[in-house]
């Protein structure tokens, strides 16, 4: 399997298809206590809960739910691969079939068809509006509103949004970006963490300087947070030694710095998270660090579907 998050996410994936964590161990040929802290590192990441339930038959959470069906949504494959032989034609010797004696049944009226919404947002704030969305649904009964998951920066959600892959984004920002018409939903501080042993987790203040002598932990490259991360402690002008650690198994992180590795940079859920374990602190600096903006953009055509435009106040009420 691949390397995390691509990894954790297949074991998400083999959770589902296998409905208990036992069996999905043997599956993937890997221990339970692998397994569940796979699943663990991923929840952490994306800032919500997948399962209910892993003592026995596991049960999805509502947001687990939607996840799943983003991930199906992502790795469908459309038509059927080239090669594969169509429904071969009845034969033109089969007998015909059988003229019935009494007339068949009125049909039933088709259900009218559901209009999907299509949200492309970061994992952690799905999990932030996972209750507005389902109660939206649930007020809309027409309504079905699908997910993609891999938005993070404004140049994904303009490409998302023009290519009519998504109806609403939702994107990290350091400040307004130019040629994306968006609105400021909020924003979430940065915090800098460090084992609670360590030098800086005990100093009553922490400068730029001290954080230029001491050596990073950071999320794998070219990931969504990483690179929201890298542009706001560039902009603070907050300089590192190399990173000892690039993972996005968090329990790698969190084990590093109770070690005393080095430092760790998170803000939202992650944070959040992070500031409840045991054996972390988050470094008092003497100076603050740009906040990640949460901003909304909506597809150029949503004024034609007036239900993206709903969903889109909705969120914001």
């Amino acid at each position: 399997m691949n390397s995390p998050p691509l990894r954790q996410l297949d074991v998400f994936a083999q959770m589902v298809a296998a409905g208990d964590v036992a069996r999905c161990a043997r599956d993937l040929g890997v221990s339970v206590d692998q397994v569940l802290r796979d699943i663990a590192s991923l929840e952490m990441r994306l800032g919500y809960r997948l399962f209910d339930d892993l003592d026995g038959p596991t049960r999805l959470t509502a947001a687990g739910r939607k996840t799943a069906q983003a991930m199906t949504l992502l790795t469908e494959d459309g038509p059927h691969p080239q090669g594969e032989a169509p429904p071969a034609d009845p034969s033109p010797e089969s007998p015909p079939a059988t003229i019935p004696t009494a007339p068949p049944a009125p049909a039933t009226p088709p259900e009218p068809a559901r209009q999907t919404i299509v949200l492309a947002a970061p994992a952690p704030i799905f999990g932030q509006l996972q209750d507005a969305l389902a109660a939206f649904e649930a007020a809309n009964e027409d309504i079905a509103i699908a997910l993609d998951l891999h938005v993070h920066s404004a140049q994904q959600a303009m490409a998302a949004l023009a290519s009519g892959r998504a109806d609403i984004a939702y994107f990290y920002a350091l400040e307004e970006p130019a040629g994306c018409a968006s609105r400021y939903g909020w924003s979430e501080p940065l915090n800098l963490y460090a084992g609670a042993g360590h030098a800086l987790a005990r100093a009553d203040s922490v400068s730029r300087e001290d954080l230029a002598m001491t050596s990073m932990l950071t999320m794998e490259p070219h990931g969504g947070m990483r690179e929201v991360i890298d542009a706001a402690l560039a902009k603070g002008r907050v300089r590192a030694l190399p990173a000892l650690l690039e993972s996005d198994n968090m329990f790698e992180i969190i084990a590093a710095l109770r070690d005393g590795a080095g430092y760790f940079a998170a803000f939202g859920t992650l944070a959040r998270d992070l500031g409840r374990i045991g054996g972390i602190g988050r470094l008092a600096l003497d100076m603050p660090l740009p906040a990640i903006e949460v901003r909304q953009a909506v597809a150029p055509r949503a004024a034609e579907k007036p239900a993206v435009e709903a969903l889109a106040e909705f969120l914001f009420l």
